[in-house]
């Protein structure tokens, strides 16, 4: 069912947005998201538990999970990778939003969205290169992750990170998962993790907020402490 648009509200966000020169925030800490490719399943669980806890019917869906294969035998190779919103550094869709319902939060970087505000434009769908903000066409408004805040606020974590069996997906600050010096189930003693592999867009563009433990052929780029 479509929300009740506060059209006066609207209105005053609009000339609010107009009047202001986009700065991008800069957290006091930034949270991120580390998958590893190599051991995850693919076994959807953290998709499930997101759909579960955002309530959104067939469709829509936050968190995705590709399948990755590729090669010629007997050089074949297959994995897994885990996305959903990687509350960027510099997110595309922040400034493309007319009505300034998308903003990043100060303390902890993740990006949200105020859906009273949003007014279904879509142009924050069309600006990330992720994928993320997605059109709930039952509610006429765009959603996304938000890295479950009301846990993340409550001390706890995701509920996909949560719902992972194989405890393969996990959350902390990006600058310590990216350094190697967060403590994680995720990531192996002996294990490396890169900004960037196959089948994902360019980190360049906006700086997102998460790091893989890659297939050994799935790294775009040498894994962190492996070359320049």
């Amino acid at each position: 069912m479509a929300q009740q648009l506060d059209k006066e509200k609207i209105k005053i966000a609009v000339k609010r947005r107009k009047k202001e020169v986009y700065k991008p925030v800069v957290p006091d800490m930034q949270l991120g998201f580390v998958h590893n490719n190599v051991d995850c399943i693919g076994c959807r669980a953290c998709e499930m538990a997101c759909k579960d806890k955002n309530g959104l019917a067939p469709g829509p869906r936050f968190r995705r999970v590709a399948y990755v294969e590729g090669g010629t035998f007997p050089d074949v190779y297959a994995y897994k990778v885990n996305v959903s919103c990687n509350h960027c550094a510099e997110p595309a869709c922040l400034p493309a939003c007319p009505t300034g319902a998308i903003f990043k939060r100060k303390k902890d970087g993740i990006v949200d969205i105020d859906s009273t505000l949003c007014i279904g434009c879509r142009r924050c769908e069309a600006t990330c290169p992720y994928g993320a903000p997605q059109f709930d066409p039952e509610s006429k408004v765009v959603k996304k992750c938000n890295m479950c805040v009301d846990e993340i606020d409550a001390g706890r974590k995701p509920y996909c990170v949560m719902a992972c069996m194989m405890r393969v997906l996990d959350i902390g600050p990006i600058d310590k998962l990216r350094a190697g010096e967060y403590e994680t189930k995720a990531v192996g003693p002996q294990d490396k993790v890169v900004s960037q592999v196959k089948n994902f867009a360019d980190p360049s563009l906006t700086k997102p907020s998460i790091v893989f433990v890659p297939s050994r052929k799935g790294a775009v780029e040498p894994p962190k402490g492996e070359g320049s």
